[in-house]
């Protein structure tokens, strides 16, 4: 019989079921629970060796305690429905806080001490009381060191009410992902005058809106779009914002091309923050920028949400020595190149991360 074949039999299906019990219900003791049964076991076996009636009574008790601890429980965790929020993105660094709905759908019974925990998070959030049919609101904060993507599935129930002498937990699965961005607080020197400021051959020209430029209307507000161009006196008589519209030249947009041929280690991770410190410097100036990362294209934009669509980016990026070079739209001498070695090219400004490549 072939190993995969006595993976599926009976003892296969055993322990397959074993393992689906042990994540739908999990038990453990607690410090103070594990001296509690030992306790017990000490007072039945005095018990047992004496015939003291006392002793068989206090016996009683702890294993009364203990019967009425795994039930009380059991009900605290079941019929507990939790909705999770996610923040859309968090640079490293920063503190992200989750926000969990969690809802008792128990007619008579209230959930007390109640404990949701992300699987490979370190942050908690903490429930006292849900009265039943009530919708409470947890949070929960942790801190990441490396920007990317975080796969959010499992989210697990756990309580330690009524004595603490078990931690009583069950598993509930809650899709979601978590974007960490990259820091954009590094210092970074702005670029260079004139880059981007002048039309290169074979650049594609584009009418975009814009803080400046030759007015050309109004339209409905976009998600991006810079607040100062909002036109307050048409916007009141709307139930949307409106904002102006400018024409504006494509050659006064700032392309960062980032260099993501290298091997993932700190002087990748340096440059991926240089890109996003150049971004971010540029949204605060109120510039349009665009950004180029081996064969993803981030077309020019302003304004907040821009900044976001960039850092996305960003964190979703894999470093890999095989990766195509940056490719712009535009003459090279009209770009910024973010990396960790030179390129050949007429680049307009290189930025080089100063950390030792892996």
């Amino acid at each position: 019989m072939s190993r995969a074949h006595r993976a599926v039999g009976p003892f296969g299906r055993v322990r397959s079921a074993i393992r689906s019990v042990r994540r739908w219900r999990r038990i453990s003791f607690t410090p103070a629970g594990g001296i509690f049964v030992a306790g017990a076991l000490a007072v039945g076996f005095a018990a047992i060796n004496t015939g003291n009636n006392l002793l068989y009574l206090l016996l009683g008790a702890m294993l009364g305690a203990t019967a009425v601890s795994g039930w009380v429980s059991e009900q605290t965790i079941r019929d507990v429905v939790v909705a999770r929020r996610i923040p859309r993105g968090v640079p490293v660094g920063q503190e992200v806080t989750l926000r969990y709905t969690v809802r008792n759908r128990k007619r008579r019974m209230p959930c007390l001490a109640l404990e949701l925990r992300e699987e490979g998070l370190p942050g908690t959030a903490f429930v006292p009381r849900i009265a039943p049919g009530e919708t409470v609101e947890a949070r929960s904060a942790s801190t990441f060191v490396r920007r990317g993507v975080y796969p959010l599935d499992t989210l697990t129930l756990s309580t330690t009410f009524p004595f603490g002498f078990f931690r009583k937990e069950r598993d509930l699965t809650v899709p979601g992902e978590l974007v960490i961005w990259p820091r954009t607080d590094r210092s970074v020197a702005p670029p260079r005058a004139g880059v981007g400021r002048k039309a290169a051959a074979g650049a594609r020209a584009s009418r975009t809106a814009g803080p400046r430029g030759e007015f050309r209307g109004l339209r409905e507000y976009r998600q991006g779009d810079d607040a100062r161009d909002i036109h307050w006196r048409s916007s009141a008589r709307r139930t949307t914002p409106v904002i102006r519209e400018y024409d504006r030249d494509a050659s006064d947009t700032l392309w960062i091309c980032l260099d993501v041929a290298t091997e993932p280690g700190p002087a990748g991770e340096e440059a991926i923050e240089i890109a996003a410190a150049l971004a971010a410097r540029a949204t605060a100036a109120g510039r349009r920028h665009g950004l180029v990362a081996g064969s993803t294209v981030v077309e020019p934009g302003l304004g907040r949400g821009h900044l976001e669509r960039v850092l996305e980016t960003l964190a979703r990026l894999d470093l890999a020595p095989d990766a195509p070079p940056p490719a712009p739209p535009v003459d090279p001498s009209a770009c910024v190149l973010v990396g960790t070695r030179p390129r050949p090219g007429s680049w307009a400004d290189v930025r080089l991360a100063t950390a030792v490549a892996s």
